[in-house]
């Protein structure tokens, strides 16, 4: 071929070529073409990928799932109060059955202890159920809906999700799968405000996770799809069948996966959750307790902040029970009297009360006031009013611990004579004191025993004076008295220091326990995931001798079968306490126990306006004057009663010093004043008082003691309508009718 013919043959392959090649647009799509470009879209998106799992870091937890509420239950385990912004309480996967962490994999992402924390085939699958309206698998694996919830955001964008998926597959090689598993289980939203299983298991079935069941567990695993339209208190007809079809498909999955026999599975119902019910706020006593725990978890050590930030389960000592009855008792015993909205001193009485066990220390019942939300400050803490009368045992108390004697040098004992004369200047004094008694009554020569009894003013200002002012008060603060307002003059005797009935309870709690040191406890343990905290004992060390408080509380027994607490007396149990009324009628306290339990109850006049000032109690229920044997007592017996559930057998198993005389009753006379109610005050000043009070708006009652039942005429029991204990010479305490328990 020549060179021409070998042109032309050139000429026309290319022609030939050219008439075979795509023209136009058609160029661009050829296969080698489409498949170099997506060869190299897929090189790429893996590079970019790549950057970005090297870019990404896992970031911190967002703020909001590390939020928790603070769990406050009652020594039974039942749930008192959450506190926090969001309703969660984080636990660990040893406290959630391995079949109901079973249920939320079967549920959610079966393949989760194989996969790498992203599943490519589950996102598809469940973008083709999405769009199919099957609803049953997620596209999400449980890695990356921790991740979405623990670091992450709601936000639907490409950018969260590119995110996710880069964190998901970090975190699945960081972390172990239970880690992951239970972080899922504390971060997932079920609804009724519940974030977390614990949330859940409580709102849902009002049980902690550890007693979750199966169906239980398979149903709140069903809900996290749809927490706001699976709640079966608000699904309609249709969407409970799409609930219990999901259900079931839980539990079938659990049966493939080998995680659920079989014959277990067919035997299951439905387990239809409780009805909603509103948070457990802190409403009625709950915010008062709170109060008390977090004051005493302060004193112990945890820091307010760490407090603040949640994640605390706190098991308190009280009794469920027995704050039902002290409760009940305040209600029908001062409430149902009361006329608070048309009787302007009814409208001023707050009541408080401590209950303690003295064996233990716990505090098993409180009452703080009408409302937390209403009355924010808790009568039972609450300092600023006298404790009156119930601190003379503590007086005799130091007597005997100190072996002290009297002016002339008797032994002081329940036998010991003072002088029980009105307004008899105390001596011995460098401060010049002549308190009035009850009413102005003068009895002379009375025992100690008849002092306690009575309530007698002046024979107890002399015996502080004869132990020495200095030597009282250390008595009171190893007691547990709190150093507030506390003077070394002979008005101490009157009890003119500030205290609560929290205070008070651990002094007594710590007579009745034969003189070791009661701190009244009301926090039984603080759990936190992240770290322990051991709460002290409450029981101290000996503080006064065995035979030094047996012998007060051998006296306080004759208070109340003899003296002014005969409103606390009952044959179904034995008990001591002491009355006080401090001046002005400003407080009215009962302190009593018996062998198993210690309570103290007071009542406070606060005027509803200017802020709060002290006013007189007199006139409460149209009743006369409000005194320590009245309301107070009536409560505590009426709780006591309750509380050791309709009595007991328990006596006082007391190391006596001397045993008190019997003795006739003491005379009264009355004595002739130009001004026949006096204020007993020291002569020093005229604000010798160490806890002066706001001007008093109610009738002014000058004697800071308790009017006292003497013989002649039967007390009223203590039920039905309250009656105030009558003026001395009127009342006959051994015809007291004793209370009876409930009648079945």
């Amino acid at each position: 071929m020549g060179r021409a013919e070998a042109r032309q043959a050139r000429q026309r392959g290319a022609r030939r070529a050219r008439k075979s090649r795509p023209s136009g647009i058609r160029r661009f799509f050829t296969f080698k073409k489409m498949l170099g470009t997506f060869l190299g879209l897929c090189l790429l998106a893996m590079g970019a990928f790549f950057v970005a799992y090297l870019l990404v870091p896992v970031p911190e937890a967002n703020a909001e799932a590390k939020l928790q509420s603070n769990v406050y239950k009652y020594s039974d385990g039942k749930l008192l109060a959450r506190t926090g912004e969001v309703n969660r309480e984080i636990v660990g996967l040893d406290k959630i059955p391995q079949d109901v962490q079973y249920a939320f994999v079967a549920a959610e992402n079966k393949t989760f202890f194989e996969d790498s924390g992203v599943d490519i085939k589950g996102t598809l699958r469940g973008l083709k159920n999405t769009l199919t309206g099957q609803g049953k698998q997620g596209g999400s694996t449980i890695t990356q809906q921790y991740v979405k919830n623990y670091y992450l955001n709601q936000d639907q964008t490409v950018t969260r999700k590119l995110k996710e998926l880069v964190i998901s597959l970090k975190v699945d090689r960081k972390r172990e799968k239970s880690e992951i598993l239970a972080g899922y289980l504390n971060t997932s939203y079920f609804g009724r405000g519940a974030y977390g299983i614990q949330a859940a298991a409580q709102a849902y079935y009002g049980v902690d996770a550890e007693k979750l069941n199966v169906a239980q567990g398979a149903y709140l695993a069903a809900l996290v799809q749809a927490p706001s339209s699976y709640d079966w208190a608000v699904a309609s007809d249709e969407t409970k069948e799409t609930v219990t079809n999901r259900w079931n498909y839980v539990l079938n999955n659990m049966v493939e996966e080998s995680w659920l026999d079989k014959s277990t599975r067919d035997g299951l119902k439905f387990p239809v959750p409780q009805a909603p019910k509103a948070p457990a706020g802190l409403s009625g006593q709950a915010g008062y307790i709170v109060e008390a725990a977090k004051q005493e978890l302060a004193r112990q050590g945890i820091d307010k902040a760490d407090l603040d930030a949640g994640g605390w389960t706190i098991t308190l000592n009280i009794d469920s029970k027995r704050q039902k009855e002290l409760e009940g008792a305040v209600q029908k015993q001062l409430e149902d009297e009361l006329d608070r909205e048309d009787n302007k001193v009814d409208a001023t009485v707050q009541a408080g009360a401590t209950s303690v066990d003295p064996k233990t220390g716990k505090v098993v019942a409180l009452y703080g006031g009408v409302d937390a939300t209403k009355h924010w400050l808790s009568n039972a803490t609450r300092r600023d009013y006298q404790p009156a009368s119930t601190f003379k045992p503590v007086v005799f108390a130091s007597a005997l611990e100190n072996e002290s004697t009297t002016q002339d040098g008797d032994p002081i004992g329940l036998n010991t004579v003072y002088d029980g004369t009105s307004k008899r200047p105390v001596e011995g004094s460098d401060t010049p004191f002549n308190p009035q008694n009850d009413l102005d009554k003068s009895y002379g020569p009375v025992s100690v025993q008849t002092s306690l009894n009575r309530s007698i003013n002046s024979a107890f200002a002399q015996m502080a004076v004869d132990v020495g002012l200095d030597k009282v008060k250390e008595t009171a603060l190893e007691l547990g008295m709190p150093d507030i307002n506390f003077p070394e003059r002979p008005a101490i005797s009157l009890g003119v220091m500030g205290a609560s009935t929290w205070d008070m309870a651990g002094v007594y709690a710590t007579l009745d326990n034969h003189g070791k040191k009661v701190t009244p406890t009301i926090v039984a343990k603080a759990e936190h995931k992240d770290r322990e905290f051991e709460v002290q004992d409450p029981i101290g060390s000996q503080v006064i001798s065995r035979e030094t408080a047996d012998t007060v509380t051998a006296g306080l027994t004759g208070v109340v079968k003899n003296g002014s607490g005969i409103a606390a007396k009952s044959s179904f149990y034995e008990a001591a306490g002491k009355t006080g009324t401090s001046e002005k009628n400003r407080s009215a306290w009962f302190a009593g126990y018996t062998p198993e339990l210690t309570t103290v109850v007071a009542l406070f006049g606060e005027s509803p306006k200017d802020g709060g000032g002290q006013v007189s109690l007199t006139g409460t229920a149209q009743a006369g004057r409000a005194n320590g044997g009245g309301f107070p007592a009536r409560i505590w017996a009426d709780y006591t009663l309750g509380a050791l559930n309709g009595g007991s057998d328990a006596e006082f198993d007391l190391d006596v010093a001397e045993i008190a005389s019997p003795e006739p009753t003491p005379t009264e006379t009355e004595t002739e004043t130009e001004d026949p109610t006096p204020t007993p005050t020291e002569t020093e000043t005229e604000t010798e008082d160490p806890t002066p009070t706001p001007t008093d708006t109610g009738t002014t009652d000058p004697t800071p003691t308790d009017e006292v039942p003497t013989p002649t005429t039967t007390i009223t029991p203590p039920t039905g309508t309250f009656t105030p204990p009558v003026e001395p010479g009127d009342g006959d305490p051994d015809k007291d009718t004793d209370r009876r328990p409930p009648q079945p």
